[in-house]
């Protein structure tokens, strides 16, 4: 059996992980996210796939909360073999506009959770000395656009804190990767007024991650980058 943990899995990206996950065979899924009612949806559909699911609310924002709900993980299942830092968060804003609070509320989201839910499951994970961290980061993580301070700013920074996981697990048994997708169709998007097909669908970048698990173990992909067949928007 194999055990994943998948933050943000009430939507988007991480539902179309988390239902990914739910096709492999005795996969465990632990579904973390704010919203009990979206969690228990996508908590239903993965059961339907022939997952076993259960779902953890949890605002990852909040340490202590992250803390209680990785005890309660791992008391359940034990170290999870894969773990995806997807949570995230996405507000427009230039640096002249943007307020203080706001940034930091970007940042929290985008940047701090991962480290301290990655800190929760990492000492477990690596005295089994085996599992897969994914961190979902963004084409903002290396390029700026106009109107994203917060966003580009902690998504840099995710980019660099999987990088320092990757170099300080590697001896460990762990395997890092990062992945770095372009505009996905998910609910960030809604309300903008662009064509369906200029989006990649989420389940591309769920497919991407999961060939990626499935590579030998003395291989690893460090990051890759995925954009529309259009470019970036």
């Amino acid at each position: 059996m194999s055990t994943i943990v998948v933050t943000g899995a009430s939507q988007g990206i991480g539902q179309a992980v988390a239902e990914a996950f739910a096709r492999e065979p005795e996969a465990r899924l632990a579904l973390v996210a704010r919203s009990q009612d979206k969690l228990d949806a996508v908590a239903t559909r993965c059961r339907a796939l022939g997952a076993q699911a259960e779902v953890f609310p949890c605002d990852v924002t909040d340490d202590a909360a992250v803390h209680q709900t990785a005890q309660a993980i791992l008391a359940q299942w034990g170290a999870p073999d894969v773990l995806v830092n997807n949570a995230g968060l996405f507000q427009p804003g230039t640096v002249a506009e943007t307020p203080p609070d706001a940034f930091r509320q970007q940042v929290a989201v985008n940047l701090t959770s991962a480290f301290v839910v990655t800190q929760a499951f990492l000492q477990p994970m690596i005295e089994r000395r085996r599992g897969h961290l994914f961190f979902m980061a963004s084409v903002a993580s290396i390029r700026a656009y106009e109107g994203g301070a917060a966003y580009c700013a902690a998504k840099h920074g995710l980019l660099g804190l999987a990088r320092v996981v990757r170099e300080e697990t590697k001896p460990l048994g762990l395997r890092v990767t990062t992945l770095l997708p372009g505009a996905t169709l998910t609910p960030s998007w809604d309300g903008v007024d662009l064509p369906e097909e200029r989006f990649m669908p989420p389940e591309d970048i769920a497919r991407t991650l999961l060939d990626i698990y499935h590579l030998n173990d003395r291989t690893v992909v460090e990051e890759i980058l995925l954009r529309p067949q259009l470019g970036d928007i």
